[in-house]
């Protein structure tokens, strides 16, 4: 059970002490990182490792500074809920976003790629779009939900991005602030206590605008071949053999869960859809991997699939059925990006996925800690 919020407001006081402590240690630590960095694979990795801490640490320390700023100008919180408050709460959450995301990359030379072929739909005058979009991504490895959410509040695209997260993350100091000062939900992992998943999710997507994109991961929770089985295993036990089959075909992703997304899109039908894939991160699913195999020199790929509301079925069968199709279109395309290996070029562009099919209805995709 998490602490109260009162008690969870003294991390931040917490964390100001830590970075303070960090600076005036500063020559001992770099000292220590670099006698690790020489037992440990790769450059300077336990320099690297420390030098993103700190910059992790700062920015959380800044993020609550200002965040504290905002609270001041909105009346002292008396108008917090006003879209002016909430645009200025995103821009700040964008400016951090990207900070980390150029730091991680530099320190850990990553480079991240598009697929060549890929149909962006999150730019400004996509003909015919409502430009309220609800993304569905695979759900694989540390910090992907960092990397969408910066992808969809860069420069660029400039959305404002809703998620359904576990209440353990509000345990962050800054994610607890700042999601909780805008349109995202914490759901417990006890059914019985505030909102489920399901109803949060559709409470978000209900009033959808043009500028909104509702962030959902239908596997429910990151990829391990272990948590693959065990999904198998509960649609076996459920008797949806038909999805079963389909689960045992797809070797890099888990068996979708359609309930969140069919709630968003009842509630939300107006939506556009968007489905996200990636790979380069999937083999770091724990604290432990993240410390064997940190990525450094890698190239991170990401696909984006567009589909108008008008294509997306309405009936719930169908709809399952669609999603299944889509989540096999990805494992296909992890497959075929993990054999190319080459960074440069394109993957070739799948369709609107088809074929026959059935599966199961389960829990709503929510983002989890790793």
């Amino acid at each position: 059970m998490l602490p109260p919020r009162r008690v969870r407001r003294v991390a931040g006081l917490l964390l100001v002490g830590a970075l303070a402590a960090a600076v005036v240690l500063l020559p001992v630590l770099v000292v220590v990182a670099v006698v690790v960095s020489v037992w440990l694979p790769g450059r300077w990795r336990g320099l690297r490792l420390l030098s993103f801490a700190l910059v992790y640490l700062a920015l959380e320390v800044a993020g609550l500074a200002a965040a504290g700023v905002l609270w001041v100008l909105s009346g002292f919180g008396r108008r917090l809920d006003t879209p002016a408050s909430r645009a200025a709460h995103y821009t700040v959450l964008r400016l951090l976003l990207d900070a980390l995301m150029r730091t991680a990359q530099r320190l850990f030379a990553l480079r991240l790629v598009t697929d060549g072929t890929s149909w962006s739909p999150l730019d400004d005058g996509v003909p015919g779009s409502t430009n309220a979009m609800v993304v569905l991504s695979r759900h694989a490895g540390p910090g992907d939900s960092f990397l969408l959410v910066h992808t969809l509040m860069n420069r660029d695209h400039l959305r404002q991005p809703r998620i359904v997260l576990k209440d353990v993350l509000q345990l962050d100091p800054l994610i607890d602030v700042y999601l909780n000062r805008l349109p995202n939900h914490f759901v417990s992992a006890d059914p019985a206590v505030g909102y489920g998943s399901e109803e949060a999710i559709a409470d978000l997507a209900r009033d959808l605008g043009e500028e909104d994109a509702l962030l959902i991961f239908p596997e429910g929770a990151n990829f391990t071949p272990r948590r693959r089985t065990r999904a198998i295993q509960r649609l076996r036990d459920r008797g949806l053999a038909s999805a079963v089959r389909r689960a045992e075909a797809m070797r890099h992703v888990l068996p979708p869960r359609p309930a969140g997304v069919t709630a968003a899109l009842r509630a939300a039908p107006h939506a556009d859809v968007v489905l996200v894939a990636h790979t380069g991160l999937e083999h770091l699913s724990t604290v432990r991997d993240v410390w064997r195999g940190l990525p450094m020199d890698k190239t991170l790929h990401l696909r984006w699939w567009f589909v108008p509301a008008a294509e997306v079925p309405r009936d719930e069968a169908q709809l399952t059925d669609w999603l299944y199709r889509w989540w096999e279109t990805i494992d296909e395309w992890i497959t075929t990006t993990s054999v190319a290996a080459r960074p440069a070029q394109g993957v070739r562009r799948t369709g609107t996925p088809g074929g026959p099919g059935a599966a199961g209805r389960d829990d709503p995709g929510v983002a989890r800690p790793s």
